[in-house]
């Protein structure tokens, strides 16, 4: 059913049809968003969504775009410039301010680190992207380490499975959990192994 909707000017009506989008999405995955399924969504009528974009492919790729340039933006936001002789502290806020990330926005989050299935090239084009840019600045962060590309692929991995956890188990895998055993492994479990910083 399709609402009387009041006149957006045209940059707030694209954001409102993308959000609509990645809202299908979220629910259905990228196979059940259509023109239609949109603008049903948004409230609208076809003929509108065609003002914005030409297409289902152009709407979508507005979307990845849209949604991994958050995803991107955010994470830049909080890494850190470099680790330091101590970098555990940094490491632990770091991920405090992924997860919290991942908690605002959890749709954008779930397209970025569990890409459904459907999901156009470009989507995964751009993740690819994207990783590569948060490795080479964690690979400068971590300059001081013997081996900062393999330090930096190492800490966006375990980063990226902690928000994963989060995304898909929140109850069971809540923020507070991942934060204290990575506090645990950063800081107690190197005196209680023997093995690390004292």
């Amino acid at each position: 059913m399709v609402s009387t909707v009041t006149r957006m000017k045209a940059p707030a009506r694209r954001e409102h049809l993308l959000d609509a989008a990645k809202a299908v999405v979220a629910e259905q995955g990228f196979h059940a968003v259509s023109i239609e399924a949109v603008a049903r969504r948004a409230g609208i009528t076809r003929p509108i969504v065609y003002r914005h974009f030409d297409d289902l492919p152009s709407l979508l790729d507005a979307l990845v775009v849209r949604e991994t340039a958050r995803a991107l933006a955010q994470l830049t936001s909080f890494m850190p410039s470099e680790l330091g002789d101590d970098p555990r502290d940094g490491l632990l806020t770091t991920l405090r301010a992924y997860l919290s990330a991942v908690e605002s926005d959890p749709v954008t989050w779930r397209l970025v680190l569990v890409p459904p299935e459907g999901a156009p090239a470009l989507l995964r084009e751009r993740i690819a992207a994207g990783r590569a840019a948060v490795v080479r600045q964690l690979a400068a962060a971590a300059a001081g380490s013997p081996d900062p590309e393999l330090t930096a692929r190492a800490l966006s991995a375990v980063a990226d499975e902690a928000a994963r956890l989060v995304l898909a188990d929140p109850e069971r895998y809540p923020p507070a959990r991942v934060l204290d055993h990575a506090r645990w492994l950063l800081f107690e479990a190197p005196r209680q192994t023997g093995l690390g910083v004292p």
